[in-house]
């Protein structure tokens, strides 16, 4: 019982990062109804930012997470100004190709400035503590309580602020929206700034839990956060959240009893159960339709 104890416990830590990321999928898709295939990208840009900051300024840890959002986020509301303003009318398929787009600009950029994997340095010195048996360490305790502090923040934002309802009302009726006074333009530029903060910061909390980033480490994780999304309901707050915990939960379960050439198959596995039964996704509704 206590090595399942202590499998939980990485379990939650994993499962915080790829909440953090599948919200910033149910954001996107919540407001646009469109997947920012660009954001796992985003996570990984957010390792680096946190890698050159570190590096160059021995600044304290809430203060480096706080550049790294704000580097990540603006980076975000500039690739919606760009790349994806001028095809909000197009066909859908072609804002797709351009996420997509998005994505392989910015690794193949960072992996022609970094071509090699870096090691993320140490922001802190990293304490252990025994509980009962189990070992949980001050890192793992900051990752997955500054993951709650993010979620529970978004959500409050979401629900009770009234840029949050302007949010929810553009999600609602994009078109009525902007003749009620609502800037439409200003609400998505600050969903995409948010969603593409919280995966910078779950980029950092990555590279801190896991310190060695490279190039290429947005595109697993990134997609594994977008089935999470999905699984959670793809554009509910909470179900992002729910669906992260899933997936981590299982993969870090399934290495624990079962080699771990199994985590992928069993993970994927079980979430395509979960959506033969829940094709919205656990949190998920299904869009109501005038005929």
């Amino acid at each position: 019982m206590e090595y399942f104890a202590q499998q939980a416990i990485n379990a939650i830590q994993l499962g915080a990062i790829y909440a953090l990321i599948a919200l910033g999928y149910s954001l996107v898709y919540g407001v646009l109804t469109m997947i920012n295939f660009a954001h796992g990208d985003l996570f990984m840009v957010g390792a680096f930012f946190c890698l050159i900051i570190a590096s160059l300024f021995p600044l304290p840890f809430v203060v480096i997470l706080v550049l790294v959002m704000l580097s990540t986020g603006f980076l975000g509301a500039l690739i919606e100004r760009v790349a994806y303003r001028p095809l909000r009318s197009a066909p859908r398929v072609s804002a797709i190709i351009t996420a997509l787009g998005c994505g392989l600009v910015i690794e193949n950029l960072v992996s022609s400035l970094s071509p090699y994997a870096k090691p993320m340095p140490a922001l802190f010195s990293v304490t252990g503590y025994n509980l009962g048996g189990l070992s949980i360490s001050s890192l793992q305790i900051l990752i997955i309580g500054v993951s709650i502090l993010l979620m529970v923040g978004l959500d409050f934002f979401i629900r009770r602020t009234s840029f949050g309802m302007a949010m929810r009302a553009i999600s609602f009726d994009s078109r009525t929206v902007p003749l009620l006074g609502i800037p439409l333009n200003k609400v998505i530029s600050v969903t995409f700034l948010i969603g593409a903060g919280l995966g910078g910061a779950a980029g950092m909390l990555y590279g801190l839990a896991y310190p060695v980033i490279a190039a290429s480490m947005g595109v697993l994780v990134g997609w594994k956060a977008f089935i999470a999304a999905v699984v959670g309901g793809i554009g509910s707050i909470r179900g992002a959240v729910v669906g992260g915990f899933i997936l981590g939960l299982v993969e870090v379960m399934t290495v624990a009893v079962l080699p771990s050439t199994y985590r992928d198959l069993i993970a994927y596995s079980l979430l395509l159960v979960i959506l033969i039964f829940k094709p919205y996704g656990l949190l998920g509704k299904a869009p109501n339709q005038k005929v």
